[in-house]
């Protein structure tokens, strides 16, 4: 079977990403990909582009700094995991480092404490060593430093 592709003139593609655009903070990957499956052609991708970053539906430093602030408000992961996160979306490091200020160091630790607290004690295994490295899989996974990890989980593994 033959698919059919929906073709879009310049101003219903720009509409289309205007919306796209104001319903969710986007990444220009984000934007550059979902122009390329409307197949737009390479020289009407960029207009559109400029366009969105011109009336301000599309920024760079916003998305990041939205996108750092709910991964870890929400999801509760570490800078490790939104630093990787951002790079792998083509942001720029300053970006990130703005990003990253998205939150406090007290905020930060608070919300790993508690999501270590409460991982901790819902892994059931009588294994000491099994318990710790699951605990620490976990967390490393959520993208905390492992200093951090390695020290909770001594503290937790004495009481």
């Amino acid at each position: 079977m033959q698919q059919k592709h929906q073709y879009f003139s310049i101003d219903d593609a720009t509409k289309k990403l205007e919306y796209y655009c104001s319903y969710q903070e986007r990444c220009h990957a984000e934007v550059v990909q979902k122009l390329q499956q409307m197949h737009m052609i390479p020289q009407a991708i960029d207009s559109i582009v400029v366009h969105l970053i011109e009336n301000n539906f599309l920024n760079e430093e916003r998305f990041a700094r939205s996108f750092a602030r709910g991964k870890h408000r929400i999801k509760k992961w570490g800078k490790l995991r939104i630093v990787n996160e951002l790079k792998f979306r083509g942001i720029s490091k300053y970006n990130i480092d703005s990003a990253l200020k998205e939150f406090t160091t007290e905020e930060y630790l608070e919300t790993f404490h508690t999501l270590a607290d409460t991982t901790w004690n819902s892994i059931k295994e009588s294994n000491l060593l099994k318990k710790k490295k699951k605990f620490c899989d976990f967390l490393i996974r959520k993208g905390y430093e492992s200093n951090l990890i390695f020290e909770k989980c001594n503290d937790l593994s004495a009481e």
